[in-house]
C-alpha cells in the first residue's frame, strides 16, 4: 500500500551533510537576530512525548517552537497519560498526530522515535531513545564545534565517562566519521567501554582510536573533550552504579597539562565529574553548548515543517514471533511492532535499536 509519510529525524544518519551544514548556517542565523525568526512557524503546534526525565532537551524544544511563534501540547510525564491506562506507542502518536504538526518524542526504550515514525502522519524528531541515539544532541554538539573550532576534521578528541550507554557519544561519533577523519581518544572503565559497533564504524571510517582508562594519559594533546556523567539510570542495580560513579572527575589540576585552546564539552545534566571550579575556565563551553542546542532545535524544526511529504510503499504485517534479544528494545514492548532488519557491516542487526539479530 501507498503512505504518505513526512520528513522526520531519528538518527543524524538522516540528514545528508549539505542538508546539517544548512541547519547550523539557519542556526547561525537564528542566533544573530532571532526577531527575524519569531513568526516562522506561527499556527504551528509541536507536540513533545517525554517517557523520560529531561530538563534541557525538553525546555530547548519548547523554547524553540515559541520563539518560532508557534505552540507547544504534551506530557513529561507518561504516568499523567493514558500511557499509564495501557495505550499503545501506535496509538498515542496517532491521536497526537491529529492534534499537532510535528511531534517530539524521548523514550527509555531504544528505537521509540523508529518505530512512532512507522504511524505518524506529521514528522518525528528523536529526543534520545534509551542508550542509542540522540541526534539534536548531536547537531547541538557539531553546531558547538564548528562556532568555536571552525572544522570537524584533523581534531583530537577525547570522550570519558560512560561510553557504553552514553547515547550522545553513540551519535556523535557515528556523525564525525562520516564528514572528518579525527583521532578519538575513548576514557572509561573496561566495564563502560564504547558499544563494538561504534569502534567498528570509527576504525572502518580511517580515524585513530585509543581505548585509555585517565583523563590524563591525553589531556595534553586534546583538542577537544567530550566529558559525559555515569548515567545511573542505565544501571539494573545502584550497587552496580555505585562501583562506576566517582572514577572520572575533571579539575582544575588535571587542566593544568592541557592546551589554552582545548574546548570542554558536556550533554549535561553534570552531576559530580565535572569539579564547579572548572565551570568559570576559559575552556569551559557546556553553557555555551546548551544554548546553541536551542538555536540548532529552531532551525531543524523550522525545516522539518519546509519539507513535502513523499510517498513511500510500507507494507507493515504483524510479526509471527519476537527477532530482536535486546530487552530494552522497543519491539519486545510493544508488541504489534514489525520485523524489520538491516544489515551494518554484513552484520544482520534490528532496525528499531541495532542490536545484533
Amino acid at each position: 500500500m501507498e503512505k504518505i509519510t513526512p520528513r522526520s529525524l531519528i538518527d543524524f544518519g538522516d540528514l545528508a551533510y549539505s542538508e546539517a551544514n544548512e541547519i547550523f548556517d539557519l542556526a547561525e542565523k537564528i542566533k544573530k537576530s532571532p526577531a527575524d525568526y519569531s513568526s516562522v512557524c506561527r499556527g504551528k503546534i509541536m507536540a513533545t512525548l517525554f517517557y523520560e526525565p529531561s530538563t534541557r532537551t525538553q525546555l530547548s524544544f519548547q523554547s524553540a517552537m515559541m520563539r518560532l511563534g508557534g505552540t507547544v501540547i504534551g506530557f513529561s510525564d507518561p504516568n499523567n497519560s493514558s500511557v499509564a491506562k495501557g495505550e499503545s506507542l501506535r496509538d498515542t502518536v496517532k491521536i497526537i498526530a491529529g492534534y499537532s504538526d510535528i511531534t517530539v518524542i524521548r523514550s527509555p526504550l531504544e528505537g521509540v522515535a523508529y518505530a512512532a515514525s512507522l504511524y505518524s502522519k506529521v514528522p518525528i524528531i528523536n529526543a534520545g531513545d534509551g542508550s542509542h541515539l540522540h541526534p539534536t544532541q548531536t547537531l547541538t554538539d557539531l553546531m558547538t564545534i564548528r562556532e568555536l573550532k571552525g572544522t570537524f576534521t584533523g581534531l583530537k578528541i577525547g570522550l570519558c565517562g560512560d561510553l557504553l550507554n552514553g547515547r550522545t557519544v553513540h551519535s556523535l561519533l557515528r556523525a564525525l566519521c562520516g564528514i572528518g577523519k579525527n583521532k578519538y581518544y575513548l576514557i572509561s572503565t573496561d566495564e563502560l567501554k564504547i558499544p563494538e559497533y561504534i569502534r567498528q564504524t570509527l576504525i572502518e571510517s580511517g580515524s585513530e582510536v585509543y581505548e585509555l582508562n585517565t583523563i590524563e594519559e591525553c589531556i595534553s594533546e586534546l583538542d577537544i573533550l567530550y566529558m559525559t556523567r555515569i548515567q545511573r539510570e542505565r544501571f539494573k542495580s545502584y550497587e552496580q552504579y555505585e562501583k562506576q560513579a566517582g572514577i572520572y572527575i575533571l579539575d582544575s589540576a588535571k587542566l593544568n597539562a592541557a592546551k589554552s585552546d582545548l574546548i570542554i564539552l558536556h550533554p549535561l545534566p553534570k552531576v559530580d565529574e565535572i569539579e564547579y571550579t572548572v565551570d568559570d575556565d576559559s575552556r569551559a563551553k557546556y553553557f555555551l553548548q546548551a544554548e546553541n542546542g536551542m538555536y540548532v532545535r529552531m532551525a531543524l524544526v523550522s525545516k522539518l515543517l519546509e519539507y513535502d511529504k513523499q510517498p513511500i510503499k510500507c507494507e507493515y504485517p504483524l510479526p509471527s514471533e519476537r527477532f530482536c534479544a535486546n530487552p530494552r528494545c522497543v519491539t519486545n514492548h510493544e508488541r504489534y511492532l514489525p520485523e524489520k532488519i538491516v544489515v551494518k557491516n554484513s552484520v544482520r542487526c534490528c532496525a528499531y535499536c541495532e542490536h545484533t539479530i
